[in-house]
């Protein structure tokens, strides 16, 4: 699938709450999506589109996945949120993603990347391991048993 990935704006990330469950399904993770940080972290935070989408940069057209991180003042590429529309899955755009981020990460001076999910996301546990990243299970990683997975990768 050609695609053409570009920083995210506030109307991208507006289009994907009002879609949201064609890229999260049934789990609500609508108060995750911090406009802030996409008005913050601009560079790191990127949506892809099909190549050939008329729309322009945050002026429509149809999101396919985006990627919400930003880098850590220790030099770490945080994944914020990313996700694939449904009718995008399987087609690499999660890597594509993931691609464009840690050019942008490093860009910025990173030199490792960082995710966390939930336990029992089987999918992602997978994704990321596919990606190379180390996967460990972190008890009370978000409070009091809050267990959260989490995937490191050192960048070479």
């Amino acid at each position: 699938m050609a695609v053409r990935i570009t920083p995210a704006t506030v109307t991208d990330i507006r289009q994907v709450l009002s879609d949201h469950a064609r890229y999260w399904g049934e789990r609500d993770l609508r108060h995750l999506h911090l406009l802030a940080l996409v008005q913050e972290f601009g560079e790191t935070c990127l949506v892809a589109r099909s190549a050939d989408d008329g729309g322009h940069e945050g002026e429509g057209g149809n999101v396919l996945g985006y990627l919400i991180g930003f880098v850590t003042p220790d030099r770490t590429g945080y994944v914020h949120l990313v996700a694939t529309r449904d009718d995008a899955r399987g087609t690499g755009l999660g890597r594509e993603l993931y691609a464009a981020f840690t050019e942008a990460a490093r860009r910025q001076g990173a030199v490792r990347l960082k995710a966390i999910t939930s336990t029992g996301n089987t999918g992602s546990v997978a994704f990321h391991r596919s990606l190379g990243f180390e996967v460990s299970t972190e008890e009370d990683y978000n409070g009091p048993g809050e267990t959260r997975i989490v995937f490191r990768r050192a960048l070479s």
